[in-house]
């Protein structure tokens, strides 16, 4: 009886599943403590996009027209004493202050001047938002006279100019006339601002990773970002001064701010350090990757705010292509 019972059927639970087998292939990432975040770009983005109080609006102005009435006061009391003491060095005088002033009103015609140019394309991006909004041809029509007028003095496009005057009675919708512009009058431009946008990618990289001082990397990268930002302005037709340049880096870069686009995320870590590069190189040269993959998205942002019409017949370009083509072969000799 025992033996019978020894020799019988044993019953074994399977209600708990058994654990997957886990193998190097579907074992998860191992987590990488310090990954580089681009520190040097995302603390010249929160310098540049800094907002400033009313307070000290205020108080800036009004230092600085208590500083010209200063220096105003003092150049006419130094011109009249010398022209009490010596009529002939007065006149001198005279003559040099003249010129320092019609300089000075040549620079500020031309920071107006560059302002209208910005705001210029502000209002045909607000135009060409609303013709495709509510395909308006009649609307879009006007866009399209503003773009030829924009670009009239253009060498380099005047045969997409040339065709769209040809062709632009054959359209009647919007979608169509604002794509044929943005064909033939926006992808020259565009490739232009994409070989800056690889540059400056190219340049801040470089910088961060072969130069160690502390504070030459946020140099670098404001200051290249501050280049791109004002070339990439320029070749949209939106030619800037100084100040000009300075309020168009706020706003782009209060922008990413804003957005959250300035920070390290997945998307970039992963289009960046996917291939392995970050594991194979130093700290320093993960920073450089890192940090000319954010100044890609700056500049893409810039395009983006520059150019006179939306992205629709043409891709947005994608900052891991960017950065693709802006560091292939800079860091082949370390990673090989």
């Amino acid at each position: 009886m025992s033996d019978q019972k020894r020799r019988g059927p044993v019953m074994i639970d399977l209600e708990e599943e058994a654990a997957p087998e886990v193998t190097p292939a579907t074992a998860p990432p191992v987590p990488e403590p310090g990954l580089p975040q681009g520190a040097a770009l995302q603390r010249a983005a929160v310098i540049a996009a800094r907002p400033r109080s009313a307070l000290a609006r205020w108080f800036f102005a009004a230092l600085a027209t208590l500083l010209g009435f200063m220096l105003s006061v003092a150049a006419w009391n130094w011109v009249a004493g010398l022209l009490a003491a010596s009529p002939v060095l007065g006149m001198v005088a005279s003559l040099l202050l003249a010129l320092v002033l019609a300089l000075l009103l040549a620079i500020a015609a031309k920071e107006f001047w560059a302002f209208r140019r910005l705001a210029r394309l502000d209002h045909i991006q607000r135009d060409a938002g609303a013709a495709l909004g509510a395909q308006d041809l009649s609307l879009a029509r006007s866009v399209s006279a503003q773009m030829l007028s924009l670009y009239a003095g253009r060498d380099e496009l005047a045969p997409g100019l040339a065709r769209i005057r040809a062709r632009e009675g054959e359209v009647f919708d919007a979608d169509g006339l604002l794509a044929l512009s943005e064909t033939e009058l926006l992808a020259p431009l565009d490739a232009m601002a994409l070989r800056e946008v690889e540059a400056a990618a190219r340049q801040v990289a470089t910088v961060t990773a072969v130069v160690p001082l502390a504070l030459a990397d946020v140099t670098a990268a404001l200051t290249a970002n501050l280049r791109m930002i004002r070339r990439v302005a320029e070749i949209y037709g939106g030619r800037s001064g100084t100040l000009g340049a300075w309020r168009l880096t706020r706003s782009v870069f209060t922008h990413l701010v804003a957005t959250g686009a300035v920070a390290v995320g997945d998307d970039l870590v992963s289009s960046v350090a996917g291939g392995g590069v970050l594991s194979r190189v130093s700290r320093r040269f993960g920073e450089g990757v890192v940090n000319g993959a954010l100044t890609a998205r700056v500049g893409v942002a810039a395009i983006e705010v520059c150019r006179p019409l939306p992205f629709r017949a043409a891709k947005r370009p994608s900052v891991s292509g960017l950065v693709g083509r802006a560091l292939t072969g800079l860091f082949g000799a370390r990673e090989g």
